[in-house]
């Protein structure tokens, strides 16, 4: 089937989706949500598939969410693109099959949150999450707010929500919100590397676990879908959204004060965090803590002393000194005056002896 903004491989066991709309950093619409439930649906159907891919086209993103240039505006349209919605997140966690985002650039708001649904995610370094919900008068309900505290936590997860920054590649890894992260570069190798893993498993096996790793967030359904219903009401009826909206069209900082009675910082004045303050964890990032270890392998080589212990066991010729025991038992040769003792007792003695015998005579 043709798709006009997606493009939909399969080949070697694995089926591909890539969001084609690097022109607008892959940030989807209402046609691009038709075609990947399309895809997602497919890849589930098609037995000789047995993991799915799901990236974007470009170097720049691999979603950022819905296209906030071109919204839906109506009731109507809102209620139907949220039905579509739930078409994509159920062929995602409902396939039976591992579901790999595999993420460069820009993974923000919506593409977060479909990062989330999915089961494994694999980062290049370039790669930048976060959710963008508030900044713009809304709130990430689908899956978004559902998943993340089970993904990461309930306190990073109400970070992420509540203060909308964006982390790096590493920072995502550290919080649990990806898998692995390597070089751009070598980003398809890892990829390639972990389906060829997923495709030596038994399908019937993933399959169970993805549905039972699945049931307890499949639980909260019904907070997507009543959340959804909400943020269609307020995207056309609120007026927070429109200003949300507004700003980022005329790309100005939001005006949220005059929802708060005048109250709140001036949105023309930088933000106390500073990007350069945000920039500071990236610190953290030193792969030399990881080439660290290698060189912490090599301390083995001082295993080598316990070849001292074969020297020590040389100390057992210390234990000739029993040898020296024999030495002592000639000390019994002192003793050798005591027998000259003797032949003249016995001398003295054969004298009386004599005398006796001249007497009885």
């Amino acid at each position: 089937m043709a798709y006009e903004d997606i493009i939909y491989e399969t080949g070697d066991g694995r089926a591909t989706i890539t969001i084609n709309r690097p022109e607008k950093l892959n940030a989807f619409r209402m046609q691009t949500i038709i075609e990947m439930g399309e895809a997602f649906e497919a890849a589930a159907d098609d037995e000789s598939v047995g993991v799915v891919i799901l990236t974007g086209a470009g170097e720049r993103a691999f979603c950022v969410g819905g296209d906030v240039v071109d919204p839906t505006r109506t009731a109507a349209e809102k209620r139907h693109l949220h039905t579509l919605s739930h078409r994509v997140a159920n062929a995602i966690r409902n396939n039976g099959k591992p579901v790999i985002a595999k993420v460069h650039g820009y993974c923000i708001g919506g593409g977060n949150e479909l990062n989330v649904m999915c089961d494994l995610t694999l980062s290049g370094e370039s790669g930048r999450f976060g959710q963008a919900g508030p900044k713009i008068g809304s709130a990430p309900l689908w899956w978004g707010c559902q998943l993340m505290p089970a993904v990461v936590g309930e306190k990073k997860a109400r970070e992420i929500l509540f203060l909308t920054r964006q982390y790096d590649a590493y920072e995502a890894l550290e919080m649990g919100l990806v898998n692995k992260v390597v070089p751009d570069d070598q980003l398809d190798a890892l990829v390639d590397e972990w389906c060829d893993d997923i495709l030596r498993r038994s399908p019937q096996g993933l399959r169970l676990a993805k549905i039972s790793m699945n049931t307890a967030t499949d639980a909260l359904y019904s907070s997507v879908q009543h959340g959804l219903e909400l943020v269609a009401l307020n995207h056309v009826y609120g007026p927070e959204p429109k200003e949300g909206i507004a700003s980022f069209q005329e790309k100005r900082p939001a005006d949220w004060r005059k929802f708060r009675g005048g109250e709140g910082p001036d949105p023309a004045t930088p933000p106390l965090s500073s990007k350069g303050a945000a920039k500071k964890p990236a610190a953290k990032k030193p792969a030399a803590k990881p080439a660290a270890k290698p060189a912490a392998k090599k301390a083995p080589a001082a295993k080598a002393k316990p070849a001292a212990k074969p020297a020590a066991t040389k100390a057992p010729a210390a234990k000739a000194k029993p040898a020296a025991k024999p030495a002592a038992k000639k000390a019994p040769a002192a003793k050798k005056p005591a027998p000259r003792m003797t032949s003249a007792t016995k001398g003295s003695t054969g004298g009386r002896k004599a005398t006796t015998r001249r007497t009885s005579r």
